[in-house]
């Protein structure tokens, strides 16, 4: 087993999750609260919606604190996750669809994001009128702006919840001095490597790695998403799935800008949940890919995953194909619906399948490296895990996510710019990239794997008992129980 499996089996599973959870009761007595929380209707969202929704549930006994959570998403969502595992005081709610078919909001993301800003406020409110319990509070996604609205009007308090980093909040929420100093808009070609420093918190980024709505030639989506952040101030929390060490300028900043409570609370990952996470013996139950895992050498399979909702292109996918198999490297790749279209061209050395537990592969002692679309939740589960990164960010705020881990953090590399750049990476590049990024002798692998400890670290220190997450997580609860 490798040094940062075992970290995160003995350190982590052993000892962070009795201190944090399971400290003893206090002797006030059991107050009883109902939280309604309510997801965009998007997988990253949802996710983090969810780990939120346990994380409450496992600390509340703590305070003596007994929760109802009503989870509320669109019918179609249900149907994908209504059979996961789910704490026995979460119940999910649902309301209508915002368009016919979710599943097809690729082809029409303008159109979805709208959507879900006019057309959920009216059946959630109605299906607030339906419920038998008073809502004692309302933890809603920062990208519902409306959910704000029926909080006020109704008086009960809302949590704004955002899914993404503090430094992107901040991106869209100064949007105004972007514009104000002749940043927006901008040609990503001729002017990318200029960098800004007047964002409060953030020390400087190239205009290249801001949110890549900030340079879409159609500026509805980023119209649609500036919109939003008006409503904010007048939420009575804003929560943040970031770890407070990582974005330390960024979040006082905030601070200093919002009236109420601001909370970290990341890594917003399912690390609580340790019997499905440090299992690392196979049995004939686990899972084929987990049994491959198990027959693979310390740190030598990379682990690929480009997201479940953005995608590349077919083209690059089949370069991607090519470049694994090129590079001669041990690799587990999710891909989704074009698995079976790669299956048969995976040889001994890979394996390539359409879903895993990803957390549970990341900590895995064979897997030595994540190549990742730089999904914020992606990219917490992979620090957790003490990876270090090939990022091929896609769109959104991958881009300012992939800044941190290459050029921040230096946990990683940029695929684009290692392997020649261009619109199509060839597979002959991406060979040559897999190949020296996994080669365990490495001088740049053994610089790397130090830093993704500390920051593996910093996550554990966060959420033990008296670490910066435990502690918000704390004060959120004492929030809800009204102490």
């Amino acid at each position: 087993m490798s040094s940062v499996a075992v970290v995160a089996t003995t350190i982590c599973f052993a000892t962070i999750f009795p201190r944090a959870f399971m400290a003893s009761k206090r002797t006030e007595p059991i107050t009883s609260r109902h939280v309604v929380v309510v997801p965009y209707p998007g997988r990253g969202h949802v996710n983090a919606m969810m780990n939120l929704c346990k994380m409450l549930s496992a600390a509340s006994p703590n305070h003596n604190l007994k929760l109802l959570i009503t989870f509320v998403i669109t019918e179609e969502w249900l149907e994908l996750i209504g059979s996961e595992e789910k704490p026995p005081n979460v119940s999910f709610a649902t309301i209508p669809n915002v368009l016919p078919s979710e599943l097809g909001r690729v082809a029409d993301k303008v159109g979805f994001v709208g959507a879900t800003q006019t057309k959920m406020e009216e059946p959630f409110e109605k299906l607030l009128d339906r419920l038998q319990s008073p809502v004692h509070i309302i933890v809603a996604d920062t990208f519902l702006n409306w959910s704000i609205e029926v909080g006020n009007r109704r008086n009960i308090p809302v949590a704004s919840y955002w899914t993404m980093p503090s430094s992107v909040f901040s991106s869209f929420y100064y949007f105004d001095l972007v514009v104000q100093n002749g940043h927006f808009p901008f040609e990503l070609s001729e002017r990318g490597e200029e960098r800004i420093d007047y964002i409060p918190g953030i020390s400087s980024i190239r205009l290249a790695d801001l949110p890549s709505l900030y340079r879409e030639k159609d500026q509805r989506l980023l119209h649609l998403a500036l919109q939003v952040f008006p409503n904010v101030s007048k939420a009575q929390y804003l929560l943040f799935t970031s770890i407070f060490e990582l974005e330390p300028q960024v979040i006082n900043a905030l601070k200093q800008e919002f009236l109420y409570p601001i909370y970290s609370l990341g890594p917003m990952v399912p690390y609580f949940n340790p019997e499905k996470t440090s299992r690392y013996t196979t049995s004939q139950n686990d899972p084929q890919y987990l049994q491959w895992l198990s027959s693979q050498p310390p740190n030598s399979v990379l682990y690929v995953s480009l997201g479940s909702f953005l995608t590349v292109s077919s083209a690059q996918m089949d370069e991607i194909a090519g470049g694994l198999e090129e590079s001669g490297v041990r690799y587990l790749w999710v891909a989704r619906e074009d698995t079976a279209r790669f299956k048969e061209k995976c040889n001994s050395r890979g394996m390539i399948i359409p879903w895993c537990e990803q957390l549970k592969v990341l900590c895995h002692s064979s897997v030595g490296g994540f190549w990742t679309h730089c999904g914020w939740n992606s990219t917490m589960e992979g620090i957790f895990a003490g990876q270090p990164m090939l990022t091929l960010p896609i769109q959104m705020d991958q881009t300012t996510i992939s800044k941190f881990i290459v050029e921040d953090w230096k946990t990683g590399w940029d695929v684009k710019t290692e392997a020649g750049g261009g619109d199509l990476l060839r597979r002959e590049e991406i060979a040559k990239l897999v190949k020296r990024f996994m080669d365990l002798e490495s001088k740049e692998r053994r610089e790397m794997i130090p830093r993704a400890r500390e920051l593996q670290e910093i996550c554990y220190r966060a959420i033990a008992e008296g670490g910066s997450s435990k502690m918000n997580l704390d004060a959120f609860l004492d929030n809800i129980a009204g102490h």
